[in-house]
């Protein structure tokens, strides 16, 4: 038996003993070590559902973590007993056709953890211990902790936004909300070599946070158009609100790019698309990342994009429900990390 944190419906969220099924053969099985709160995982603890996909069923929550090898069944090609792991949480099926167009974040029949999606539900590594395929696990150097490690998930989403806009070289960027996405956006537009990349959020402590993490300018929202409103020549909507894809409609510039990055709320709401035709604008989205993750990892690990800055507080995975209502807060967090006991 292990303990997880389990959700059972908005604000319901245990930390409990959940059951160990046998080791199939070809995976390997992690001791947690250090795993991130992410917003979805937010949005099923405040609400009970993310988007459309809705808790109705435990689930286990969590999908950005590394570990420890210590247990494996059959070939595990690359791994032993013993190895410190970054784990990819996404399995895609690798033969249909989105699969075979490299696209394999959009596979009909992907299995990622801590997600709703499905039913049964996918569970996720927020758990003293934690099954997966050997293929997921990405070998980290002794030097690199388990809490940066944990974070080469979110770094992928992003490094493939940004894959997604284009070649960013010289390019005028926006970041519209700066929790951790949004921050590290801002690094990777940076590392991408974008000639000034500014970022705009509700709260100032976040700002903050996004001038350590690359932003050259920033800017409190609530009222006032962002300056340069109408130059950007790419928007990264990552606050997902309406009114953040209001304002990065209205901030892009005519022929622009506005990636859609932030998860939405599931129910229809007004968008100003007629601004879209009469600028022209290439509206892309981005969901999840396909084959980055090894790249992320060592971005990460040889200091090419520090996410340290976004890490705000660490605590116990026996806390989890004290950290889930800490990363709830963000004038008072960023990215929350769970680590082992």
């Amino acid at each position: 038996m292990r303990f997880a944190a389990v959700i059972h419906a908005a604000r319901d969220l245990r930390f409990e003993c959940v059951a160990e099924q046998p080791l199939a053969q070809g995976w390997v099985r992690l001791r947690f070590g250090c795993g991130g709160i992410c917003g979805s995982d937010l949005h099923y603890f405040l609400h009970g559902r993310t988007g459309s996909f809705a808790v109705v069923e435990p689930l286990v929550l969590g999908h950005e973590f590394a570990g420890q090898v210590i247990e494996i069944a059959g070939a595990a090609e690359g791994l032993a007993v013993g190895d410190r792991v970054a784990v990819n949480p996404s399995r895609s099926c690798g033969t249909c056709a989105r699969c075979r167009e490299g696209r394999s974040n959009l596979c009909p029949d992907v299995f990622f953890m801590g997600s709703a999606s499905k039913r049964p539900h996918m569970q996720g590594c927020f758990a003293q211990t934690i099954d997966v395929r050997a293929a997921q696990c990405v070998k980290i150097p002794a030097h690199l902790p388990f809490e940066q490690a944990a974070l080469a998930e979110p770094l992928s989403v992003c490094v493939h936004a940004a894959n997604r806009a284009g070649d960013l070289a010289g390019r005028k960027v926006l970041v519209i909300g700066t929790g951790p996405i949004g921050l590290f956006l801002a690094s990777v537009a940076k590392w991408r070599g974008a000639g000034h990349v500014a970022a705009t959020d509700l709260e100032q402590s976040a700002l903050d946070r996004a001038g350590a993490m690359g932003a050259d300018a920033t800017h409190q929202a609530g009222g006032a158009a962002v300056p340069g409103a109408g130059t950007y020549d790419v928007v990264f909507e990552a606050s997902g609100s309406p009114r953040g894809v209001t304002s990065a409609i209205e901030a892009v510039r005519r022929g622009g790019i506005l990636m859609q990055v932030g998860n939405l709320p599931g129910d229809p709401f007004p968008v100003p698309f007629n601004a879209v035709m009469s600028k022209e604008l290439d509206v892309r989205g981005s969901f999840r990342f396909a084959d980055v993750y090894r790249q992320a990892v060592s971005l990460i690990a040889d200091g090419t994009i520090d996410v340290t800055p976004a890490i705000t507080a660490t605590l116990p995975l026996s806390r989890a429900v004290e950290a889930f209502e800490l990363a709830s807060d963000r004038r008072r967090s960023a990215k929350v990390v769970l680590t082992a006991e």
